[in-house]
């Protein structure tokens, strides 16, 4: 999980002049739970991982990361949509960050997350139940 991090968030964290090939990982490690994350399968492969994680408000969405020859044909949609359709059954609002100008951040649009507020490096958003 922590490789597939690095070269996922490499080229964005490139591109923000912020990647560091010890950091990139040991953020994952330190942020790890178990309990809340699981593990994408694709064709009987490791394909990726996310991990929803309970808030004081909510859920949050974190370590969503997927194989990037996997990226593209719906997988990230497909799991995405099976976790909201938990968080709307108990009425949870979702909150998540992605970064600066991320492609990842047009998944989350079309999947009802809105701008709450952002930083120079991240893209603070936050999905209502429903």
């Amino acid at each position: 999980m922590v490789e597939l991090r690095a070269r996922v968030m490499r080229p964005d964290l490139e591109r923000l002049g912020r990647f560091d090939e010890h950091r990139v990982r040991q953020r994952l490690r330190d942020a790890f739970a178990p309990g809340h994350t699981s593990v994408v399968v694709a064709d009987g492969s490791f394909a990726g991982c996310v991990a929803l994680r309970p808030a004081e408000d909510g859920q949050w969405l974190e370590h969503f990361y997927l194989d990037p020859a996997l990226q593209g044909r719906g997988l990230g949609s497909a799991v995405l949509r099976g976790l909201l359709d938990r968080t709307d059954a108990d009425g949870d609002l979702v909150r998540l960050n992605v970064l600066q100008g991320s492609a990842a951040q047009r998944l989350y649009e079309r999947h009802g997350f809105r701008v709450e507020h952002e930083d120079p490096v991240d893209v603070f958003m936050v999905r209502r139940p429903g």
